[in-house]
């Protein structure tokens, strides 16, 4: 009989130098999951990384705070209970500029890799 479901108790902890918390729940990196990751972030005031063109979709969930999105030189900033997809092969910036910090949940379809993400130098 096969497994009817998993649930996920110790997600991934990804390794960052930037102070932001990733944990990824399913994915390449915690289950070997290549078609989908799901994952809890809390990025800190002040955050933000590079730009990137991902060849996946990203969905981001806010829970709390705010989160602003750079989509080839449009500014949209979410806020807590917003959500939004962004298409594959878009560029785009994360951040977060404000003075408090953003959790968040991430869905990426494929999975997030780094192979796939295609982050700028900063």
């Amino acid at each position: 009989m096969s497994k009817k479901y998993t649930i996920q108790k110790a997600p991934f902890v990804v390794p960052t130098t930037d102070g932001k918390l990733i944990e990824e729940h399913f994915g390449n990196a915690t289950d070997q999951n290549s078609k989908i990751s799901i994952a809890h972030m809390v990025a800190p005031a002040g955050w933000s990384e590079p730009f990137q063109t991902p060849e996946f979709e990203e969905y981001t969930y806010i829970i709390r705070g705010k989160k602003q999105f750079n989509i080839d030189g449009e500014i949209v900033v979410l806020e807590a209970g917003q959500s939004i997809k962004i298409e594959k092969n878009i560029r785009v910036q994360y951040s977060n500029p404000f003075d408090e910090e953003c959790e968040y949940i991430a869905v990426c379809l494929p999975a997030f890799s780094m192979d796939l993400v295609h982050r700028e130098d900063s």
